[in-house]
Order: C-alpha cells, then structure tokens, then sequence
C-alpha cells in the first residue's frame, strides 16, 4: 500500500506517540481535573468512528479530524491563553488518546478502508494482506 509508512520509520513515529501518551499523562496529573475526568473522557475521540455509518471516506473525515493534533493542541492552547480550565483538561486528555492510539499503530485513516492507515495496515486488512 502507498502511502504508509514501514520499517525504522514506522517505529520512530509510534515511539513518538508512546512518547505523547507519556507527557500527556504527566502533565494531565499536574494540570487535569482529576483521574474521573480523564477515565470518562479519554475514549471520546473514538466516537468519531460513527462517521464509518455514512461510508468510508466520512468515516476517515470524520476519524482524522479527532485524531489529528491540530484540534487537541489549538484546545490546548486556547484553554492556556483563556486560563480556561477545562479547556486544558481537554487538550491534555485529546493530545494523550492521539498519543495512544499512535503508540498502538492506529494511523490517520485513508478513504479505502478503517484498516487503511498512514502507519500502515491494521486489524482484519493487515490479517488478509
């Protein structure tokens, strides 16, 4: 498949997620609203899986857009610049998901197919590839 990543590469870029869930982690400890929050919240983002219900391509719009960190920094930063707590624990708690599903080998999703990722195939297309 064209377009996702193998070998030292693919490695490099799940160590940077696991890297990722780590100072998330570390930092939601520090600055999140407790251990509740971040259990009833941190699976959040996977909701963008119901996208997959209008199709493929919607599904991956709909996937990327809340694992990408464009989103989960800009909370981030706002809540920061706001002195808005809540946007912080946000932040904090998207940019860790992304990190671990990185760390796992979930990639950005590309219109073919779920198990079509930039980290490379997973789950059932990685099994009948």
């Amino acid at each position: 498949m064209t377009g996702s990543v193998t070998g030292g590469v693919r490695l490099l870029l799940r160590l940077e997620g696991l890297a990722l869930l780590a100072v998330g982690l570390l930092a939601y400890e520090r600055f999140g609203m407790g251990w509740g929050v971040f259990a009833l919240f941190f699976f959040a983002p996977d909701l963008s899986f119901l996208g997959y219900l209008a199709g493929p391509r919607a599904g991956a719009t709909s996937y990327n857009f809340a694992h990408t960190l464009v989103g989960a920094l800009s909370l981030l930063a706002a809540g920061i610049l706001l002195s808005a707590p809540v946007a912080v624990t946000g932040g904090i708690i998207w940019t860790t998901h992304i990190g671990f599903d990185r760390a796992l080998g979930y990639g950005l999703k590309y219109s073919t197919g779920f198990g079509f990722t930039h980290l490379g195939l997973i789950g059932r297309t990685r099994a009948g590839a």
